[in-house]
C-alpha cells in the first residue's frame, strides 16, 4: 500500500455523504491508549494545559480513493481533564460546557485539501453546546503500517463562537481568559477486525 493512500486519514476526511460506503473503504478505530486530546487556552498570563479523556472515532479509509474516506469524531465534554477538580467542575457547569444539556462534542468531516508533503486542511462541522460550526483542522500524516495509522491535527477556536462566554475582569485591565482556545490531537488508529458472520 503506498503511503500516499493512506495520508487523509485523521481525525478528519471527507466528501463522502453519511452513509454511503464503498468495497474499497476499510474502518479504523482510535486507540485511545496511544492518543490525546488536548487544549490550551491563556489563563492571565500563560497558558492553562487540559485534555479530554473519554473519546472516540470512526474512520472510513478508501485506500484507492483517498477523497471518498470520512470520519467522525466524539467527545465526551464531562470527561474534560485539566488536573484541578475545583476548576473542572466550573468547566462542565453551564459557564463553560454545561455538559449536563450538551455532553457530547462532535466533529464530521466534510473536505480535505492538500498542503504540503504529508499535510492537510481538512474542514467539517464541528458541534459544541448545540452550535455548529465549520471549522479547518492542519492534520499531519505521521505514518502508517501494521494496520495502525498515525496523525496529528491542530486548529485554534474562539470559545465565543460556540456559546463559552464567562470571563472575569482584571483590576489592572483585561481579563482573565484568552478568547483563542488551541486544540492540539495526537491520534493512533487501529484497522477495525472483521466480526465472525452470524449463523
Amino acid at each position: 500500500m503506498k503511503r500516499s493512500s493512506v495520508l487523509t486519514l485523521a481525525l478528519v476526511s471527507l466528501l463522502l455523504p453519511a452513509g454511503v460506503s464503498t468495497a474499497a473503504q476499510e474502518t479504523y478505530i482510535v486507540d485511545k491508549v496511544h492518543s490525546e486530546v488536548g487544549f490550551k487556552v491563556r489563563h492571565i498570563f500563560t497558558p492553562t494545559r487540559g485534555r479530554f479523556n473519554d473519546y472516540a472515532g470512526t474512520f472510513l479509509l478508501d485506500t484507492a480513493k483517498p477523497e471518498a474516506s470520512s470520519v467522525t469524531f466524539t467527545i465526551k465534554a464531562a470527561s474534560i481533564d485539566t488536573a484541578n477538580e475545583n476548576r473542572d467542575k466550573h468547566l462542565r457547569s453551564d459557564d463553560f460546557f454545561a455538559v449536563e444539556k450538551y455532553p457530547e462534542i462532535t466533529f464530521k468531516s466534510t473536505e480535505i485539501k492538500s498542503t504540503g508533503k504529508d499535510k492537510y486542511a481538512v474542514a467539517g462541522d464541528l458541534t459544541m453546546r448545540g452550535v455548529t460550526k465549520k471549522v479547518t483542522l492542519n492534520v499531519g500524516f505521521l505514518g502508517f503500517g501494521s494496520d495502525k495509522a498515525g496523525f496529528e491535527a491542530d486548529v485554534v477556536l474562539n470559545r465565543k463562537d460556540f456559546g463559552v462566554n464567562w470571563n472575569k475582569a482584571l483590576d489592572q485591565g483585561g481579563y482573565v481568559l484568552g478568547d483563542e482556545v488551541t486544540v492540539n490531537i495526537l491520534l493512533e488508529l487501529n484497522k477495525k477486525k472483521d466480526e465472525p458472520a452470524k449463523k
